[in-house]
């Protein structure tokens, strides 16, 4: 399985380092080639509309839109969560995203960079573990459709969710060197989606 990292901004190293540990190989993409060798993509965070403005630039825009209508799995983690987004509370003029994902965000809701927190939080993957979550300039979710799953809240807010081939969380699990999120992302997510279509 071959994981791409969408490499415009925000901590691509950390995400392809995570990936690696999960036992699958991971390399960026910034161009139409590299999205088309990867099976799944993982969205970094960084800053939403400056994410969605440069693969316009870079010309994979539609082609990640594309490949998530036809079921691509991804995961986006915050900003990436936005990006997967269906509706964006709070978003800037003309912003867009790749969508996707039946949920309404809300872009900083937990306020602004000297609002960031890390909070220990109980994750749906059948562990007991809790997991240490790292949340800057973080989203949350105000609304989910039927069909998305929540795996994480804060506050009644959810902070983790999933639909079929599509995970997102607010915070950055590539921060923590705890890499169960990824690891739920490749063996729950991905592996099953990719071995259906083969």
């Amino acid at each position: 399985m071959k994981v791409g990292v969408l490499a415009l901004q925000g901590d691509v190293r950390e995400h392809i380092s995570a990936l690696i540990a999960c036992g699958v190989e991971a390399l960026p993409v910034r161009r139409l080639s590299e999205l088309a060798e990867v099976d799944a993509l993982v969205l970094p965070g960084g800053e939403s509309t400056t994410i969605a403005q440069l693969a316009e630039t870079f010309g994979i825009f539609g082609a990640i839109k594309s490949r998530i209508v036809s079921g691509m799995p991804v995961y986006g983690s915050c900003a990436g969560m936005i990006l997967l987004a269906d509706e964006i509370l709070d978003a800037k003029a003309g912003q867009k995203t790749f969508g996707g994902l039946d949920i309404t965000v809300r872009r900083n809701a937990f306020g602004r960079q000297v609002d960031s927190f890390e909070s220990d939080l109980e994750f749906k993957d059948g562990s007991n573990q809790l997991i240490q979550a790292v949340f800057i300039r973080a989203p949350w979710v105000e609304r989910v459709g039927p069909e998305v799953e929540v795996l994480a809240s804060i506050d009644s807010h959810p902070v983790a969710v999933r639909s079929r081939t599509l995970l997102a969380t607010s915070f950055h699990p590539e921060l923590t060197g705890d890499h169960r999120i990824h690891q739920y992302f490749v063996e729950n997510v991905a592996r099953p989606a990719i071995e259906k279509v083969q």
